[in-house]
């Protein structure tokens, strides 16, 4: 099945060994026996939390994005340290970024955001039953944490004030589930 669009990798090396992230460039055999080259980053998995308060409102945060030079409204997220449990790191992420703490988790789904250059993938969680406490956020993380609606989350998306995807497709998510046409 999809034989007929299958890349198979002929060999490789990383070309860069960073802190945080890898680059890996392969040659490669296309379905049709040519060779070419592929380069792509290696990354350690991400997750995503949703957090949705017993009101209805919704823990976000702002945070500067270097690469992109401006701060970005997001959900609480983090990648997944070496070994780690996914649900692990979720419970750790919201801990520390925001400083609640969830009695009820949900796996939502996996998505995979940058699939032309990366191998990244992200699994979101709904976290509720939140319960406040102090932020506990890494060395040289700055970020602030405020509520939304999900009709307020949704008019940035569609005015352009929310462009990171994760958060978009967690929007998107809550807003479904809230409305009953998708279950977990």
């Amino acid at each position: 099945m999809d034989k007929h669009l299958k890349e198979t990798r002929i060999d490789g090396e990383l070309v860069y060994n960073g802190h945080f992230l890898k680059v890996q460039r392969d040659t490669i055999a296309l379905p049709d026996g040519k060779h070419t080259a592929r380069e792509f980053v290696l990354h350690p998995g991400a997750v995503v939390i949703l957090p949705l308060l017993d009101d209805g409102t919704v823990l976000m945060e702002r945070q500067y994005r270097y690469p992109l030079h401006q701060v970005f409204i997001e959900f609480p997220a983090g990648k997944i340290d070496h070994n780690e449990d996914p649900l692990a790191s979720a419970k750790r992420e919201l801990e520390e970024e925001t400083g609640y703490t969830a009695s009820e988790w949900q796996f939502v789904t996996k998505i995979h955001n940058a699939i032309a250059y990366s191998d990244e993938h992200l699994d979101l969680y709904l976290a509720r039953g939140l319960k406040a406490g102090p932020q506990k956020l890494d060395e040289g993380e700055f970020l602030e944490t405020f509520t939304a609606t999900i009709d307020e989350l949704l008019q940035w998306v569609r005015e352009g004030k929310i462009t990171d995807v994760k958060t978009v497709i967690g929007i998107f998510w809550l807003d479904k589930l809230r409305a009953g046409d998708w279950t977990l």
